[in-house]
């Protein structure tokens, strides 16, 4: 019961501050932010900024709601890995720790899953 609580907590966290303090706010400012963005895996500057804004807003709500959290953390894990490895990667550590703190805790969640109080529990399509 307790990890459950810790899991729901995390997720939750997590997700939340990912969707609202850097997701949203780059949907929001899509057109003003995609001709400039950057390009660290060579897909082109709006690519690489529609695949940050599918990885921080949708899977970052998959993860607050435990629908598919595991798949849903991926995306966010290798968001985070490019930021602190490629976009940040010439930046002093400061720069580059909160990507990697976050990598830290949605690679948690992709290792345990959701836990108990998920949407996919509650449909039961998670393991017990």
């Amino acid at each position: 019961m307790k990890n459950d609580i810790a899991l729901l907590w995390l997720r939750v966290s997590l997700g939340g501050i990912m969707l609202f303090s850097h997701g949203l706010p780059k949907l929001l400012s899509f057109s003003e932010k995609a001709a400039t963005w950057a390009d660290p895996i060579g897909v082109g500057p709006q690519a690489s900024l529609a695949l940050a804004i599918f990885a921080e807003v949708f899977c970052s709500a998959a993860v607050i709601f435990g629908v598919m959290t595991r798949w849903a953390a991926i995306p966010l894990v290798i968001t985070m890995l490019v930021a602190a490895g490629i976009v940040h990667a010439d930046d002093p550590w400061q720069k580059k720790e909160l990507a990697v703190l976050m990598g830290i805790g949605f690679s948690t969640l992709m290792i345990a899953g959701g836990g108990a109080f998920s949407v996919d529990r509650m449909r039961g399509q998670a393991p017990t």
